[in-house]
C-alpha cells in the first residue's frame, strides 16, 4: 500500500486499505499500515474522514475504528483542531450518525454516545444537552441510543479524560450536566418504562438507572414507579441486571442514619424475596437464585450497622442470607454472602454491641454447620471425584478457599473453643459411625466426612491461641491416628504445620507429630510430600529449641531426603533445618555448618561440573539458594574483633562460589544467585566479614568488569552500607579502601556506558544508581567534591533517555537525593559539619548552574514523551527541586525547552499561559511551589496524551474478523496484550525477572522460549518500564512488530496441550490453555488480572487458534489461598497480604 508511507495522503481509500492490511497483510505492510493509521488518528485530516467512513458501507471493524478514532479526537484534539464556531455543526453531525446507528451494532453506537458525551462536557455553551439529544433521537427505533447516551454520560463526566478543562470548569459542567438534569432523567426513564411493553426485562434500562444512581437521590428512585420495574425484573428474563441495580440502590443507603425511611421501605421489599429462595432452588433457576442471594447479602452488608443496633428487627434478613448459604448445593452463590459475615463480625466483636452478639451468635453456629457440610468432597470414583467436570472442581476449591476466612469470622464471634468443639465432634462422629466399617486395604469409606472438619481445623488455626488447653489436647492425639488416605494425610499434615506455635508450648505432642510428618516423605503422593516439607519448615522454625537435641539426626534425614524434593520444598526444608542450627551454641556453629553445608557444596560442585545445558545451569543457580538460606538464618553472635564461627566456615566455601562465578559469567541467573548469597553474608555478619573483604572486592571488581552485570553492584552497595564511617568498630583504613573500591566500580561503569547505549544495559544502570544513592547517603563529603561527580551527573542525564521504569526510577531518585545537597536539608545519613555542608551546597549549585539546562530538558522530554507513568512523580520532583534551588534559571530553561517542541504541537498561547502561571508561583511559599509541580505534570500529561500515547482503536484491527460480542469485549478491555518476543534477550531477561518476582517457574523461561519458537506455546505481555514490541510472529504466524514502547506489568500464556486434553477428556481440536498468569505485585487487586483474562480469552477464539474450549491452568485456589502460600509469597517476601485476598482465578 504505497500511500501508507506518505504522511499527508489521508484519503478514505487509503485509510480503509490500511485497516484491511492491519487485519491480514504481510509483516512489513502491517507495520507500515500501523504507523500510517497512528499518524492518521492524530492528524487534523481525520475529522472529515472518520465521519465519511461512518456514513459509508465499510465493514463493522472499520466503522468501529472510525468511531473510536473520533472519540480520541474529541478527547485530545478538540480545542486545537476545532474552533468554537464549528462545534454546533460537529454536534449535529454526531447526532445524525447516532440516529443512523441507533438500531445497529452496539459497540459502534456506544462509541458514538461517548463522542457526544465528551463533546457535551467540553462544549460549555451547550446548556440544553438532554432536550437536544432526546429531540434529535426521537422515535421508538432510537430509544436504545437515548438510553446508551444517558448511561455513558455520568461515566464520562466523572471518570473520563477532560484534559482541556480546569477544575473549576469541570465542577461547573458536572453540575450542569448531572446535578441539574437528575430530575429530568428520572422523568425520562419513568416515561420510557411506562411506554415499554416489558420494561422489567430491559437490561439497558437497568444499566441506565444504575449509572444515574450516584447523581439521583436514592429516595427518589425508591419512591418512583421505577422501583416496581426494578424489583419486577428480578423475576423476569434478566434478573442479573435487575439485581445489580437493586444492589446499587442498597449500597447508596449504607449511611443508615441518613436513610432510615428509605431502608424501611426497602426492607419490606427485600424480605418479600425470601420465599422465592426455596422455589428458585427447587426449580433450578440458578440465575434467579444468584440474583436473590446477591440482593439479600448486599442489603445485609449495607445495613450492618442497623443490624447490630436493632438485631431483633433485622434478624429476618440475617436468616435469609443464612438460608441462601445453606441451600447452595452446588456452591455457586455462597461466596456472595462471605463479605457480609465478615462485616457483621467486625461489629459484633466490639463491646458496645455485646447484646447483638448474644442474639446473633447462634447464627454463626449454624453457619459453621453449613460450611462443614459444604466442605465435603463429593462421593464417587476416587480417581475422579467430580466426574470430569473441571469447572465444578474449581468452584469447589474456590469455596474452600473463601470458607477459611469465614470460619475465622465465626471463631471471632463464637469463640475458639466452640468452633474447635464442632471439629472434635465431627471427628468423633465419623469415628463412631465409619471407622469400624470393613473395607479393602487402603480404602477409607466416607473419608469426605472426616476430611471436612480437618480442613476446617486448619482454616481456624490463625485464631487459636497458644494457650488453648480445652479442646486441642483432645484433638491432637486423634490427628496422628487418622486413617492412611492421601487427602486425609494431606489435611492432617497441613493442620500440624499450622499449629506449630501451639505445639512449641505443649512439647509432649511434638514427637508423635514430628514422626508422623517425617514418615509422610515415604508416600507416593507428591502433594503429601510437598505438604510435609512445608510442615517441617514450620516445625523447625517454631519448635527449634525443642528440636535442638536432634540436630545431628536431623542432618541425616535432611541429607537423605533433599534430592527427592522439588525446588520449592528443598528451600522450605532447608529453612527449617537452618533454624535449628541457628539456636545451637556458638562454639558448635562451625562444626554444624560444615556438617550441613559440606554436602550442599559438594552437590553444588557436581552440578557446576555438569552444567553444560541451560537446564543444568538453572539447576545450579537454584541450588545456590540453599546455601544462601543458611547464610540468612545462621547468624551466630561474635564479639567485636573476635572470629565469627559462621564466617570462618564461609571463608572455606567462598573459593568454590568464586570459581563458579568465574566459569559462568555469561549466565545471569548463576551470577545473580551467588551475588545474592555474598550480599546476604554482608547483611548477616556485617563487620565480621572483614577477613573476606579483600577477596570479595577483587571478585566483585573483576566480575563486574568482565560481565557488566548489575548483580555485582548489589554486593558493593551492601558493603558500603555496613562499612561506612558511622558504623562502630570499623577501621578508618577499611572505610577508605571500600570507598576506593566503589570509585573503581563507578569508573568501570562509566567506561561501559561510554561504549554502549543506555538501552543495552538498563538493568546495570538501575543497579548502579541504586549504588550511588547509598554512596550519597554514607559518603557525600567524598563523592560530591570528587572528579567523578560531573561524569556521574552526565551519565544520569544520559540514562534518562531510557523508557524502562526501574532504571529510570533509580536514576531519578539519585538525582533528587543529589539536589537535596544544594539546599538546607540534604539526604544524608548523618549531620554534616557546617563548613562541609556549605562547601557541598556550593558545589551542587555550581554544577546545576553550568549543566542544569540539560537536566531540565531531558526530564521535560521524558515526562512528555518517554517516561512511564510511574516515573512522572519523580520527574516532576526533580523539576520542583530545580525551581527551589535556581528559580530564575530554571524558569528560563523550561521556556527554552518548550520552544524546541515540534511546530504545531504547543501553541504560543498555551506555552505563554503555562509560563505565566509558573512565574506567579515561584519564589513563594511551599504550597505555591507544589502548584508549580502540578502545573508541569498537567502540561506534560496533556502533551503526552495528545501527541505521543497511541490512540484507542488500533488494537482491534490486529486480529482476524471478530463477532460483535468479541469485538465489544476486546475494544473495552482495560489492558493490552503484546506478544513476548522469544528471540529477544531483553524480553527473555524481563520475563525471567517477572517469574522471580512471581516466586516460581523462573527456571522454566528457557523451556518456554524453545516451546514458543516451535509453535506449541505463546506468551503475551500484559502491558502498562517499557519494552519494544519486536515479536515478528504469533503462533508462527507472521506479524508486523509495531516497535512501540510498552510497559510490561505482567504476562500470561496461551498453550496447546494435546496430552492433557486427552487426560481431561477434552476435544482433540479447539482446546486452548491459559497459563502462567502474573501481574506485578504492586498493582494487584485492581482488576488488571480479570481484564487480562478477558482480553486473552478473546484472542484464544481468533485465528490461528480458533479456540472453542478454554482451560485455565493455575495454582489451586485451595493452595493459593492457604496460610502457607500467603506466608511464602507475601510475608516472607516482605509484601503485605492484600485485603480482600483474591487468587489468580478471581
Amino acid at each position: 500500500m504505497a500511500a501508507n508511507g506518505a504522511q499527508g495522503s489521508y484519503t478514505p481509500e487509503n485509510v480503509l486499505a490500511a485497516v484491511v492490511t492491519m487485519r491480514g497483510g504481510e509483516r512489513e505492510a502491517k507495520k507500515q499500515a500501523h504507523e500510517y493509521l497512528e499518524r492518521f488518528q492524530k492528524s487534523k485530516d481525520a475529522w472529515p474522514l472518520v465521519i465519511g467512513i461512518l456514513q459509508s458501507d465499510a465493514d463493522a471493524e472499520a466503522k468501529l475504528f472510525a468511531a473510536t478514532t473520533m472519540r480520541g479526537k474529541l478527547t485530545y484534539d478538540l480545542s486545537t483542531d476545532i474552533s468554537d464556531s464549528e462545534l454546533p455543526a460537529l454536534r449535529e453531525q454526531i447526532l445524525l450518525l447516532l440516529k443512523h446507528y441507533a438500531s445497529g451494532l452496539r459497540p459502534i453506537r456506544v462509541q458514538l454516545c461517548v463522542c457526544l458525551a465528551v463533546l457535551a462536557i467540553h462544549m460549555k455553551d451547550w446548556k440544553d444537552v438532554l432536550p437536544v439529544v432526546v429531540s434529535a433521537l426521537e422515535g421508538p427505533q432510537s430509544h436504545t441510543a437515548v438510553l446508551d447516551f444517558l448511561r455513558v454520560l455520568p461515566e464520562e463526566v466523572t471518570e473520563g479524560r477532560k484534559i482541556t478543562l480546569s477544575e473549576e470548569e469541570l465542577s461547573e459542567r458536572t453540575k450542569e450536566l448531572l446535578g441539574d438534569n437528575a430530575e429530568r432523567v428520572v422523568h425520562l426513564l419513568v416515561n420510557y418504562a411506562q411506554a415499554s411493553a416489558k420494561p422489567a426485562d430491559d437490561p439497558l434500562l437497568m444499566e441506565c438507572i444504575t449509572s444515574w444512581l450516584r447523581e439521583v437521590p436514592v429516595n427518589t428512585i425508591v419512591r418512583s414507579p421505577l422501583c416496581d420495574v426494578i424489583f419486577n425484573g428480578i423475576s423476569g428474563d434478566s434478573p442479573r441486571e435487575a439485581s445489580e441495580t437493586v444492589c446499587t440502590i442498597l449500597r447508596e443507603t449504607r449511611d443508615v442514619d441518613d436513610n432510615q425511611d428509605t431502608i424501611q421501605l426497602l426492607l419490606s421489599r427485600i424480605l418479600q424475596l425470601q420465599p422465592r429462595i426455596e422455589k428458585a432452588v427447587a426449580e433450578e433457576e440458578t440465575e434467579t437464585y444468584e440474583a436473590l442471594t446477591k440482593i439479600l447479602a448486599t442489603a445485609a452488608e449495607s445495613w450492618v450497622v442497623a443490624i447490630v443496633r436493632e438485631p431483633g428487627h433485622f434478624r429476618p434478613i440475617v436468616d435469609a442470607v443464612l438460608e441462601c448459604a445453606a441451600r447452595d448445593r452446588d456452591r455457586e452463590v455462597i461466596e456472595h454472602t462471605f463479605d457480609f459475615w465478615y462485616e457483621l463480625k467486625q461489629y459484633l466483636v466490639l463491646d458496645i454491641y455485646i447484646e447483638a452478639r448474644l442474639q446473633l451468635v447462634d447464627v454463626y453456629g449454624k453457619l459453621v454447620d453449613v460450611l462443614f457440610n459444604h466442605l465435603r468432597y463429593p462421593e464417587g470414583n476416587e480417581n475422579d471425584l467430580f466426574e470430569g467436570d473441571r469447572e465444578a472442581e474449581e468452584r469447589f476449591r474456590e469455596f474452600r478457599h473463601r470458607m477459611g476466612d469465614t470460619l475465622k469470622d465465626a471463631c471471632a464471634v463464637m469463640g475458639v473453643t466452640d468452633c474447635l468443639t464442632k471439629v472434635l465432634n465431627g471427628i468423633k462422629t465419623w469415628s463412631a459411625e465409619r471407622s469400624t466399617t470393613t473395607s479393602a486395604p487402603g480404602v477409607v469409606p466416607h473419608w469426605q466426612e472426616l476430611e471436612a472438619p480437618l480442613f476446617a481445623m486448619r482454616a481456624m488455626g490463625q485464631m487459636v491461641p497458644k494457650d488453648e488447653n480445652i479442646v486441642l489436647p483432645q484433638l491432637m492425639p486423634l490427628l496422628v491416628e487418622v486413617p492412611n488416605h492421601e487427602k486425609l494425610r494431606f489435611a492432617t499434615i497441613m493442620i500440624l504445620g499450622r499449629y506449630t506455635e501451639w505445639t512449641a508450648e505443649h512439647r509432649e505432642y511434638l514427637e508423635p507429630q514430628f514422626t508422623y510428618i517425617v514418615s509422610s516423605f515415604h508416600t507416593d503422593s507428591k502433594e503429601v510430600v510437598r505438604a510435609a516439607a512445608m510442615a517441617i519448615k514450620y516445625f523447625c522454625t517454631d519448635c527449634r529449641e525443642l528440636l535442638s537435641d536432634q540436630v545431628l539426626q536431623l542432618q541425616t534425614f535432611y541429607d537423605q531426603i533433599l534430592d527427592k524434593l522439588p525446588d520449592m520444598s528443598q528451600e522450605e526444608i532447608t529453612e527449617g533445618v537452618a533454624s535449628v542450627v541457628a539456636v545451637q551454641p556458638e562454639a558448635e556453629m562451625y562444626k554444624l555448618l560444615k556438617l550441613y553445608c559440606d554436602p550442599l557444596v559438594a552437590r553444588l560442585m557436581n552440578k557446576a561440573n555438569n552444567a553444560t545445558t541451560e537446564e543444568g545451569k538453572v539447576a545450579l543457580a537454584d541450588h545456590v539458594q540453599l546455601i544462601t538460606i543458611f547464610v540468612q538464618i545462621v547468624k551466630p553472635y561474635s564479639a567485636p574483633g573476635a572470629e565469627n564461627q559462621a564466617v570462618k566456615y564461609w571463608q572455606e566455601v567462598f573459593p568454590v562460589l568464586a570459581k563458579i562465578v568465574e566459569n559462568f559469567l555469561d549466565f545471569v541467573p548463576i551470577c545473580e544467585r551467588i551475588c545474592r548469597c555474598w550480599r546476604n553474608m554482608i547483611i548477616s555478619y556485617r563487620t565480621a566479614m572483614t577477613p573476606l573483604l579483600p577477596e570479595l572486592a577483587n571478585k566483585l571488581a573483576s566480575g563486574f568488569a568482565a560481565s557488566r552485570q548489575g548483580a555485582f553492584l548489589w554486593v558493593t552497595a551492601a558493603i558500603m552500607r555496613e562499612f561506612s564511617e558511622e558504623r562502630e568498630h570499623v577501621d578508618q583504613a577499611i572505610t577508605q579502601s571500600i570507598y576506593s573500591f566503589f570509585e573503581a566500580q563507578a569508573t568501570t561503569f562509566l567506561r561501559v556506558l561510554n561504549e554502549l547505549r543506555p538501552s543495552e544495559l538498563p538493568d546495570v544502570i538501575e543497579d548502579f544508581f541504586r549504588l550511588l544513592i547509598d554512596a550519597l547517603l554514607y559518603f557525600p563529603h567524598r563523592l560530591i567534591p570528587s572528579e567523578l561527580l560531573l561524569p556521574i551527573y552526565e551519565a544520569a542525564i544520559y540514562a534518562l533517555t531510557l523508557e524502562q521504569r526501574d532504571p529510570l526510577s533509580a536514576t531519578l531518585h539519585f538525582l533528587r537525593d543529589l539536589l537535596t545537597y544544594g539546599g538546607d536539608n540534604p539526604a544524608t545519613s548523618d549531620k554534616l559539619p557546617a563548613d562541609v555542608a556549605a562547601k557541598i551546597q556550593e558545589i551542587v549549585k555550581s554544577l546545576l548552574g553550568s549543566h542544569g539546562e540539560k537536566l531540565v530538558k531531558q526530564v521535560l522530554a521524558g515526562m512528555m514523551i518517554t517516561f512511564p507513568r510511574d516515573c512522572f512523580a519523580d520527574g516532576s520532583g526533580v523539576l520542583l527541586s530545580m525551581f527551589e534551588l535556581l528559580p530564575a534559571e530554571t524558569t528560563v530553561w523550561v521556556e527554552r525547552t518548550l520552544q524546541l517542541l515540534p511546530q504545531g504541537t504547543v501553541t504560543p498561547a498555551e506555552a505563554n499561559k503555562l509560563m505565566i502561571k509558573i512565574k506567579e508561583r515561584i519564589g513563594g511559599d511551599q504550597n505555591n511551589m507544589r502548584q508549580v509541580r502540578a502545573l508541569l505534570q498537567d502540561f506534560t500529561n496533556t502533551y503526552r496524551r495528545r501527541y505521543v500515547a497511541p490512540r484507542d482503536g488500533l488494537g482491534i484491527l490486529q486480529h482476524a474478523e471478530m463477532s460483535s460480542d468479541t469485538m465489544n469485549l476486546y475494544a473495552n478491555s482495560k489492558v493490552g496484550l503484546v506478544p513476548w518476543d522469544a528471540r529477544s534477550d531483553e524480553h527473555t531477561t524481563r520475563m525471567f525477572k517477572q517469574r522471580v518476582a512471581c516466586g516460581w517457574r523462573s527456571d522454566e523461561v528457557v523451556e518456554w522460549r524453545e516451546k514458543q519458537l516451535e509453535g506449541g506455546k505463546f506468551l503475551y505481555w500484559v502491558e502498562a518500564t517499557p519494552l519494544r514490541d519486536t515479536a515478528a510472529d504469533v503462533w508462527l504466524t507472521p506479524r508486523a512488530p509495531s516497535g512501540e514502547a510498552f510497559w510490561p506489568i505482567g504476562h500470561l500464556a496461551l498453550e496447546k496441550q494435546a496430552e492433557d486434553d486427552a487426560d481431561m477428556g477434552l476435544a482433540k481440536e479447539g482446546s486452548v490453555w491459559i497459563k502462567h498468569l502474573y501481574i506485578s505485585w504492586a498493582i494487584q487487586a485492581g482488576g488488571i488480572g480479570k481484564a487480562s483474562m478477558q482480553a486473552v480469552e478473546a484472542l484464544a477464539k481468533l485465528e490461528p487458534l480458533f479456540g472453542t474450549t478454554i482451560v485455565l491452568d493455575t495454582a489451586q485456589k485451595e493452595t493459593q489461598s492457604s496460610d502457607e502460600w500467603k506466608r511464602f509469597f507475601f510475608t516472607d517476601m516482605g509484601r503485605p497480604i492484600p485485603e480482600p485476598f483474591k487468587t489468580n482465578e478471581e
